[in-house]
């Protein structure tokens, strides 16, 4: 049995790979997402990332898509107290932004899609600096007393705003953020480590990077000569024209060899071995390629492993 990871100072216990529902009602429908998130759960996960903005991008979508597949998966499974559910607020088309009015209002709508009376953990999507942080604080606290909300957390915000925002709750003894969101993986560590890493390492909060496979670019799959057929193809084909790139796959290749594991377990196992954080994001469209997802659950790398990794993404 995999060991559960704690969510920060929270009471949240979540195992070490977030599963990720941005395609869920987009690149996977209804049936695919179900298989996914069986598989994902039948490996021991527990802990579903969704925003109310998920799909909103593609066609014929109006946001809210993944949260309604999620909901739905969670009646027809009767297993809502074993997941961790996370959403999150601020890009859906209908409620932008996070003036508290929106907060409180999109709450309630991904409540309604979740078909649930809780969100475990309830992410500000994007900051919205035109809100003072007294107001984002305040509204995000009244949710948690209401009930509606166990946790809180930011998702693309500026160290001085996290830490404006925890010194506020901190001083008015409201709920304050246990996690946060970054933009976190081998060949993207400038929006993380520096300010905001030490932030977060000081307050005591967990870190649940996103595009923690540089949108697959870690599977390994992208190659020189290689097309692939996927909706993030020219995102992650673009590190393969990079010298960090390239350093990284060779070394990520060998890395996975030593192991008998997937590139992307190793891209993995590296992101969940970093300070602060308690589990990356990943998404799998189709169930076979959960397998090298959840297997970081079970892989851990010697230093002299981690440090190559370090090195080869410097």
């Amino acid at each position: 049995m995999t060991s559960l990871r704690p969510l920060g100072s929270s009471d949240l216990h979540v195992f070490p790979l977030a599963l990720g529902g941005n395609v869920f009602g987009w690149t996977a429908d209804e049936a695919q997402s179900f298989a996914v998130l069986d598989a994902y759960a039948a490996a021991g996960g527990n802990f579903v990332d969704t925003a109310d903005s998920y799909s909103a991008w593609a066609e014929g979508n109006q946001g809210g898509e993944s949260e309604t597949i999620v909901g739905r998966w969670l009646a027809s499974r009767g297993n809502r107290d074993e997941i961790v559910v996370a959403t999150k607020v601020g890009a859906h088309p209908s409620y932008k932004g996070l003036a508290p009015v929106t907060i409180k209002a999109a709450a309630e709508e991904s409540l309604r899609r979740l078909g649930t009376d809780h969100i475990d953990l309830y992410y500000t999507h994007f900051d919205d600096e035109s809100v003072p942080v007294e107001e984002i604080v305040t509204a995000l606290d009244q949710l948690v007393k209401d009930g509606k909300v166990r946790a809180v957390a930011a998702s693309n915000i500026s160290p001085a705003r996290l830490r404006a925002s925890l010194d506020f709750a901190e001083a008015e003894g409201l709920t304050r953020y246990v996690a946060l969101q970054p933009h976190y993986n081998l060949v993207s560590r400038d929006t993380y480590e520096g300010e905001l890493l030490d932030t977060a390492e000081r307050a005591g909060l967990a870190a649940v990077p996103y595009f923690a496979l540089a949108s697959g670019f870690l599977t390994g799959k992208y190659r020189h000569g290689t097309a692939v057929d996927s909706a993030r193809a020219a995102g992650a084909g673009r590190h393969l024209e990079t010298e960090r790139g390239r350093t990284v796959l060779d070394t990520l290749d060998a890395v996975a060899r030593a192991h008998g594991a997937e590139p992307a377990t190793v891209a993995l196992a590296w992101l969940a071995a970093r300070p602060t954080v308690a589990a990356p994001i990943a998404s799998a469209r189709t169930v076979e390629q959960l397998p090298a997802l959840v297997a970081v659950a079970d892989l851990v790398l010697d230093e002299a492993e981690l440090a190559a990794l370090d090195a080869a993404s410097a």
